[in-house]
């Protein structure tokens, strides 16, 4: 199924050994990983990008989750391409858009929530995603006049960066999205660390804003990178095809951060890195714009935990997405909510967030989502 920019491979909880430890080859053998030469993944499901290998284990919620208004519960993994890496540290938000789908489709739930006020009905399925426990809630239209609802994801409602055409609008709430990995906004308590970056005889203090909602994720600005590596010929750090100084300068920086926020900094999944710029002078579509880093390699669009995550620390006072906002006018709220437009390399995507008494309570976003595919696949 595609959900958002994303591309993943849906399993069914009861296929799958009950021991979680002999998952690990099934996942790597759908995926055609590792891949060290190639890295294309062509023995399996994998495309040889990071948004297009990975897997999600749908099942149905325990008796208490489901008193808790849970309607069905699901496992993330990121495949690694050329190594055996698979990580579960994190969630994706794009996949998190079609959990629900799946679910109806496979019969693991029915949900709670129909809304038929709309001249197309509407459901929504709350979904606990087991890597960061935390709830999310997705509401698509669907068809009722079967056994149970049955998800349309083909009307023409909602275009979004970095997929053609349109598709159903699907609108994704992370409930309370602060601390997924560390248990707080701000791991280290501050809106904006400094960090001692020295490579090849240079030694810069780099800020970085290091905020963990949906997903941890390290922020530093182009001037930061900038003073990182000023040896680097040219600092095209918007290219698949960056310079190996820049390549390496990212990735330590993304390390330092992940110390600082009590993560390990090996696991290359989680947090991630992205770089902060103002938008040009004549883009009035955007509040701040972000090329952000997946497992090493510039993401095409923005992963969407990624997004959410920085419309969250846009209203965090002096955080450098804060600060950026604030500097074209755009007046992020820092309590109630909120909305900033993030441009990425595919387009542009607003995201929201609600905070009520410094806590915040919801991070939204709409994506589209498409089932390719269903039947039986080897590894």
């Amino acid at each position: 199924m595609r959900g958002g920019t994303s591309k993943g491979i849906f399993l069914k909880r009861a296929d799958l050994p009950s021991d979680t430890a002999q998952w690990d080859p099934i996942f790597l053998g759908i995926m055609g990983s590792p891949d060290p030469k190639y890295g294309r993944q062509l023995n399996g499901m994998g495309g040889g990008v990071s948004s297009l290998s990975k897997v999600c284990v749908v099942g149905p919620p325990s008796e208490e989750q489901r008193a808790a208004g849970i309607d069905v519960e699901y496992t993330f993994a990121q495949v690694g391409i050329r190594d055996e890496l698979v990580d579960y540290s994190g969630n994706c938000g794009n996949l998190s858009s079609v959990i629900g789908v799946f679910a109806l489709d496979e019969g693991l739930c029915v949900p709670r929530a129909i809304d038929t006020s709309a001249r197309v009905p509407t459901a929504t399925v709350s979904a606990w995603n087991t890597n960061t426990q935390k709830r999310i809630d997705a509401t698509f239209p669907v068809f009722l006049e079967s056994e149970r609802p049955t998800a349309l994801l083909g009307l023409e409602e909602e275009a979004i960066a970095g997929v053609s055409g349109k598709a159903s609008r699907i609108t994704l709430d992370f409930v309370s999205p602060s601390g997924a990995r560390t248990g707080k906004l701000l791991p280290t308590g501050q809106p904006v660390d400094i960090v001692q970056f020295a490579s090849e005889g240079n030694t810069a203090a780099v800020p970085m804003s290091l905020v963990d909602a949906t997903n941890p994720t390290v922020f530093i600005t182009a001037d930061g990178l900038r003073a990182a590596v000023p040896k680097a010929n040219t600092l095209d750090y918007t290219s698949e095809h960056t310079t190996v100084p820049i390549q390496l300068a990212i990735e330590q920086l993304r390390r330092l951060g992940a110390e600082r926020m009590g993560l390990d900094p090996q696991a290359e999944a989680q947090p991630k890195i992205a770089i902060l710029s103002e938008p040009a002078a004549d883009d009035s579509e955007s509040d701040i714009v972000v090329h952000a880093y997946s497992m090493g390699v510039l993401h095409k669009a923005v992963p969407m935990t990624l997004g959410l995550c920085l419309g969250v620390a846009a209203g965090v006072e002096g955080s450098i997405p804060w600060q950026i906002a604030r500097s074209r006018g755009a007046k992020i709220p820092t309590t109630g909510d909120s909305m900033v437009r993030i441009r990425h390399p595919g387009g542009v995507v607003v995201v929201g967030a609600a905070r009520k008494d410094g806590d915040v309570t919801s991070a939204k976003v709409v994506r589209t989502g498409k089932r390719l595919m269903k039947g039986i696949v080897w590894w």
